[in-house]
């Protein structure tokens, strides 16, 4: 059986894998606080040590986390983080992890969540409004109920590898980390996906086209090597 069947399949599989992340971000380019995924290929040499063929493959998958456009909505608690730094939250199983959707709402025990998950304080607690006050984020990340000063969002910036453990949910990788800071937030915003649906179309044609081009290379060497099974077969 011939290499080239071997390396138009390695290449078929890092396109479908690049096929899955493209098509995940032209989904979420407009979900509140989306990172988009950026596959990275690398090549390597067949087993054998030969070095007139180079196998392709999809190593792994780093998140863009450039801040995405924003949209004014003028709703008090509504928040974007400044100089790229991330809420908060406790997931359902009790972890930590981090986000940009700054759609924060209360939740019916009067506890400031974004998308069910509790947004937590500067000190790692779940903050929580007294009743019958009306709630808001200043420009310095300090929650309001009415004039009582209740706490600070909790805000940390991420560096090294990063996980997705949510849709706009990120949590540090093997090597991460997360450093607390102390910026300010810009209320009555939300900040969008940060892969625009133009860019993520043209990269998804391209990965298409080369996936596409893998195929047709396998379908080929495939037709090669039955035509030279059967001439040996004739001989």
């Amino acid at each position: 059986m011939s290499d080239g069947l071997y390396v138009s399949m390695c290449g078929a599989v890092a396109r479908a894998e690049q096929l899955d992340a493209v098509s995940d971000n032209l989904a979420n380019s407009q979900t509140p606080g989306f990172k988009a995924a950026r596959p990275a290929f690398e090549a390597f040499l067949a087993p054998s040590g030969a070095q007139d063929k180079h196998y392709p493959a999809a190593v792994a998958t780093g998140f863009d986390l450039r801040p995405g456009p924003t949209a004014t909505t003028g709703n008090p608690l509504d928040v974007v983080p400044e100089d790229g730094a991330f809420l908060t939250v406790r997931t359902p199983s009790g972890a930590t992890a981090y986000t940009r959707d700054g759609r924060l709402t209360l939740d019916a025990d009067r506890r400031l969540v974004v998308g069910g998950r509790p947004v937590l304080s500067r000190e790692g607690n779940p903050i929580q409004l007294p009743p019958d006050q009306a709630a808001r984020v200043d420009a310095r990340g300090t929650v309001w109920a009415g004039d009582l000063q209740v706490a600070h969002l909790g805000l940390a910036r991420l560096e090294g590898v990063v996980d997705r453990v949510g849709p706009s949910l990120l949590a540090p990788g093997k090597g991460g980390k997360a450093l607390p800071v102390e910026v300010g937030v810009r209320s009555g915003e939300v900040e969008l996906g940060n892969s625009s649906a133009l860019e993520a179309t043209i990269a998804l044609v391209n990965a298409q086209r080369s996936y596409d081009a893998s195929m047709q290379a396998i379908q080929t060497y495939r037709q090669l090597d039955q035509r030279a099974t059967e001439v040996a077969r004739v001989r």
